[in-house]
């Protein structure tokens, strides 16, 4: 039942869902690159810098990173075309809402064919 929910749920979002292959970095690009972005501009600094003492105090440092990353750093690429991660989610939001909209329309539309039908 769960697989049937979680299916139903990305064909009502209009969500194409693709798998990577098991132990292949290559077919997961984007977050692959995050990751060496990541270990890059933060780990590799951090741990020069500083001695950790708890894993709360590296979240603290990582917190304040992704910050920066999302919000302050422009990104080149597929889908910021140098905006930030932030901007580019922001510019989107009223697309967001149109695709909601529709999709109210269309139910409330099917909704009411099927209530002309009994």
């Amino acid at each position: 039942m769960r697989k049937v929910s979680y299916q139903l749920y990305l064909a009502i979002e209009d969500v194409d869902h693709t798998r990577t292959k098991a132990r292949s970095p290559q077919t997961n690009g984007i977050c692959e690159r995050f990751h060496r972005t990541m270990k890059q501009e933060f780990y590799d600094i951090a741990f020069r810098k500083k001695v950790y003492n708890s894993l709360e105090e590296l979240q603290v440092d990582v917190d304040e990173w992704l910050i920066k990353y999302n919000q302050h750093r422009p990104h080149s690429g597929k889908y910021c075309y140098g905006k930030t991660p932030m901007q580019t989610f922001q510019d989107s939001k009223h697309l967001a809402q149109e695709k909601i909209i529709n999709k109210n329309v269309q139910s409330d539309s099917l909704i009411n064919q099927t209530n002309v039908v009994r």
